[in-house]
């Protein structure tokens, strides 16, 4: 199943500076997969050492925070959007 990506702009360096990228899989999990054998490193920042997401990013998946959805375990049907997004924190 492909899926479309949305790559924030600190990510770009690992996809050759596209904003957007094809990945394949039926969860996100599978989909991280995808983009980490086409674009390696871009997993390692994304999710952590224990296989989670990473505290400070935000993946949607369909305008769906993944959060409150089943984690990396989201489904991703064909055609869906995801969109990772760093968070942004200030004062």
């Amino acid at each position: 199943m492909s899926v479309n990506v949305r790559i924030p702009t600190i990510l770009r360096t690992y996809t050759g500076d596209q904003s957007k990228v094809s990945a394949e899989g039926t969860t996100l999990n599978e989909v991280i997969d995808s983009l980490e054998s086409d674009y390696p490193g871009i997993k390692s920042r994304v999710v952590d050492e224990q296989g989670a997401v990473r505290r400070f990013v935000n993946i949607y998946v369909a305008e769906e925070d993944v959060r409150f959805a089943s984690g990396l375990d989201t489904p991703t049907p064909e055609g869906t959007q995801i969109s990772i997004i760093p968070a942004v924190a200030g004062g």
